[in-house]
């Protein structure tokens, strides 16, 4: 990629950017590509019921989410320093804001249409979108200063949900500020990438690529061009990052949705999520939090053993009702010590 463009609006002191790609950038963004892919059907499996649970919700499974979305956002901050770190390219900067933005909206759109009370209003995507935008500016200020800039959107967050009070009242909990990341609000939505804290790891990506860009292009790395055909196929995935990032989940979905269709749910798919509501709803009316967990593990069994766990996942009749109560009672009595199990 060559950087004479005329289109240049600003210059940039420091060194000259190779007129070539950097294949081991692509590589790193096709690994994270394929990183994303599992975590994706991770989800989908347990979102179909595929799996005892799903794991994609779990705690390591959310931290593993932020962690391959903090690599996106990082690289996306190396990316505008190779492509405007000797100018801006606004040709480039249009084109690339509406093709991302494009891409954001249809996820918006179909996420709407399959998933209406979660839909995904401002994702990876959405932020990559706006981010590379608002980060234009720090390709030219001092390093130190986006290093700080990024350190206090990063704390930001954390900040504002210890102060005694809502910061402005709560208006930052209002939904159309929801993209902002400020408020004491997590609204409900199946990818949500706020600006605070996540324009920070892009941020941190313009402080690697101006710092460690002129020793990675003139490093043995840098140089590095993936010539076998595992290598050629990750930076080939990388490249094209977008195109792979919108059907791959699609094709997922579909794949597994198949499967669901012959081999119907996993015999023990919804029983953690059931465990967790039961003994919620347990706690809440009055019980004692330890027996509520016993008695949760009981009811699963009791219903399973007496052809009510099938049921369960719909509403059940009136005599369905009446009997799993009695299990229930009848469990966590057991749990207190107070009866003979069911």
């Amino acid at each position: 990629m060559a950087f004479s463009d005329p289109d240049l609006t600003a210059t940039a002191s420091g060194w000259a950017h190779a007129a070539r790609r950097i294949d081991a950038l692509d590589v790193a963004r096709g690994v994270a590509l394929g990183a994303m892919a599992l975590y994706h059907a991770a989800w989908d499996l347990g979102y179909l019921r595929l799996t005892p649970e799903n794991y994609a919700l779990s705690p390591l499974g959310k931290g593993a989410a932020h962690g391959i979305a903090g690599s996106f956002l990082a690289l996306v901050g190396v990316g505008l320093v190779l492509v405007h770190g000797a100018g801006i390219r606004r040709r480039a900067v249009v084109a690339r804001f509406a093709r991302i933005g494009g891409a954001a909206l249809a996820v918006t759109a179909a996420t709407y249409a399959l998933f209406p009370d979660s839909y995904v209003f401002f994702g990876i995507l959405h932020c990559i979108a706006v981010s590379s935008v608002l980060a234009l500016p720090f390709l030219f200020v001092p390093v130190a200063l986006v290093a700080v800039c990024a350190a206090l959107i990063i704390a930001a967050p954390p900040l504002l949900m210890a102060a005694p009070v809502p910061v402005g009242g709560g208006l930052l909990d209002a939904p159309a500020l929801f993209f902002l990341g400020l408020g004491r609000t997590v609204p409900q939505t199946n990818d949500y990438v706020p600006l605070f804290p996540w324009f920070g790891l892009v941020l941190i990506g313009i402080v690697a690529g101006r710092l460690g860009l002129p020793r990675l292009t003139a490093s043995d790395i840098g140089r590095w061009r993936a010539t076998s055909r595992p290598g050629r196929t990750v930076a080939t995935a990388g490249r094209h990052s977008l195109a792979v990032y919108l059907i791959h989940q699609p094709v997922l979905l579909a794949v597994f949705s198949g499967i669901a269709a012959l081999t119907g749910p996993h015999p023990r798919a919804g029983e953690a999520e059931f465990r967790a509501l039961y003994a919620r709803n347990c706690v809440g009316t009055g019980g004692e939090a330890a027996a509520c967990r016993v008695a949760a593990r009981c009811v699963v069994g009791a219903f399973r053993r007496d052809g009510l766990w099938a049921q369960s996942q719909r509403v059940f009749t009136v005599t369905e009702r009446a009997h799993a109560q009695a299990l229930s009672q009848g469990c966590y009595e057991a749990a207190e010590g107070t009866a003979p199990p069911p």
